[in-house]
């Protein structure tokens, strides 16, 4: 097993006043050669929004952009006609693919949203862009991790063009679960969103990363009660 541990205190960070990022990749005017990317996995952004702020109309092209609001409610807008809100619970998915334009801006009068936002570099181009989002409330699990995104349309959660996995655990103090590679040579990066685990002899606190690859399997202990994201990609470019 190979691993890279990112601190959460050695993020780039962005404090734009009404915006405040926490970048684990290089990402704007955060550039670090050596934290580019994990595998395919391109950005990874841990967003604080003021309320009513957020960020006006905006392109993307052939990315795949996934939102998972941590806190508060995130409103969005784009030129394929969708209007939404994605709240805590809820996870979103929109291919780019050949462009598109998109606004997302804090809901709520009287509060922050916190959300990730997280780009996977897809394996297909100029594909005809679309958008999804649901709810995780129906399939979550406790002390067990969950399938919340795969490459795959029929398969529980979103789906995105790469062979990527992404699950969510959440584990009460001393519970333990296996997670098994879905596709050789694939890597997987493990954030943990809040308390404390242990993954292969280190102790991972909130917001700390650890990248795992060449290995089958591997397992996460809560050493406090804790929340788990684990984002499954290839580790070459397609």
């Amino acid at each position: 097993m190979n691993t890279i541990i990112h601190r959460a205190d050695t993020r780039g960070d962005a404090n734009h006043g009404w915006l405040h990022s926490k970048h684990t990749f290089s990402f704007a005017n955060y550039h670090n050669p050596e934290r580019m990317n994990f595998g395919v996995l391109r950005v990874l952004n841990d967003d604080t929004v003021s309320e009513s702020r957020g960020f006006g109309s905006h392109p993307h092209q052939d990315m795949e952009i996934v939102s998972i609001p941590l806190e508060g409610d995130l409103k969005h807008e784009d030129n394929m006609g969708n209007k939404t809100i994605i709240r805590e619970g809820d996870i979103q998915v929109m291919s780019a693919g050949t462009g598109v334009m998109h606004s997302e801006y804090n809901n709520n009068p009287d509060k922050p949203v916190k959300f990730l936002q997280i780009w996977v570099i897809p394996n297909k181009r100029n594909v005809k862009p679309r958008y999804d989002q649901i709810s995780l409330k129906d399939i979550a699990k406790e002390n067990a991790f969950y399938q919340v995104l795969s490459p795959n349309e029929n398969d529980q959660g979103v789906w995105v063009h790469q062979d990527a996995w992404f699950h969510i655990g959440k584990f009460s103090k001393g519970n333990e679960d296996e997670y098994n590679i879905n596709k050789k040579g694939n890597g997987v990066y493990v954030f943990i969103l809040e308390g404390e685990v242990e993954l292969n002899g280190e102790k991972l606190s909130k917001r700390d990363g650890m990248g795992v690859w060449d290995t089958d399997s591997f397992t996460v202990k809560a050493t406090e009660d804790a929340r788990v994201l684990l984002m499954e990609v290839p580790m070459q470019m397609n």
